[in-house]
């Protein structure tokens, strides 16, 4: 797990490529806010502890850019 976690924003998402998959993260944007609506991690990549490094890794992005969030993904609110 050497790469880092990049933001899409013409997808809407942030992705972590794993071992020829990739996790991913979904958002909207409202009113200048990220709104965190999904997080997907393939199934064959599961209990590894990707979508938790995924989400820290996408905080620390949004952190930097100094933008607000909105958390409706059960998995991020976790």
């Amino acid at each position: 797990m050497s790469n880092a976690v990049v933001e899409r924003p013409e997808l809407h998402r942030f992705e972590l490529a794993v071992d020829g998959g990739a996790a991913a993260a979904y958002y909207r944007v409202e009113e200048g806010r990220v709104v965190l609506i999904h997080t997907e991690v393939p199934q064959e990549l599961s209990g590894r502890g990707i979508g938790s490094r995924l989400v820290r890794s996408m905080f620390d992005l949004i952190r930097v850019s100094n933008r607000k969030v909105v958390i409706r993904c059960p998995f991020v609110a976790a």
